[in-house]
């Protein structure tokens, strides 16, 4: 029972595993003048209870690379923000251009504006909202979808392809038809 280990640690009976067995208290650290060093048996013993491994409660997440500000503070936000909307901004004319009967050229735009979006961040130094996770991690998302966008958008069948693959049509055969 789960129970029985969690009113031990109530009643002052010390930590327990997940598995209920008791859990020894880490030994606390050498009392002495700040500065002073520790005798030479200890050192093995404080550096086996430093661990070089990651915490099991995250307290906070860590930021991205390049997730500061793309312009000083003193500007006004969008200015600040401008690697993100610019390619918000090409992502929307792309949606525009679909749904007024271009979906070719639609396509074209918003793959585009992810490719736009892996080189910029791989170039600039701080990129805004735009960095989400880390700067490879990013570069290979925005690049690898825009590269498949605007291929798609490329060996599109409507009306007439503007590039053709000659596998593509044994590919899509079967999981499109």
């Amino acid at each position: 029972m789960q129970a029985e280990p969690d009113a031990e640690n109530a009643a002052g009976g010390g930590p327990a595993r997940a598995n209920g067995t008791p859990v020894a208290p880490a030994a606390p650290a050498t009392p002495g003048v700040p500065g002073a060093q520790a005798p030479s048996g200890t050192a093995g013993a404080e550096a086996a209870a430093r661990s070089r491994r990651f915490p099991s409660i995250t307290r906070d997440t860590a930021r991205p690379e390049g997730s500061g500000r793309a312009v000083p503070g003193a500007v006004s936000t969008p200015a600040r923000q401008w690697p993100m909307l610019s390619v918000l901004a090409a992502t929307a004319v792309g949606l525009l251009a679909t749904a007024f009967g271009y979906p070719r050229v639609g396509c074209l735009a918003i793959g585009v504006a992810l490719i736009a979006a892996a080189v910029m961040r791989r170039v600039l130094p701080s990129v805004g909202m735009l960095a989400v996770r880390s700067r490879f991690t990013d570069m290979i998302t925005y690049g690898l979808l825009g590269v498949a966008i605007t291929l798609l958008a490329l060996v599109m069948a409507a009306p007439k392809p503007w590039l053709v693959i000659p596998f593509m049509e044994s590919a899509v055969r079967f999981t499109v038809r």
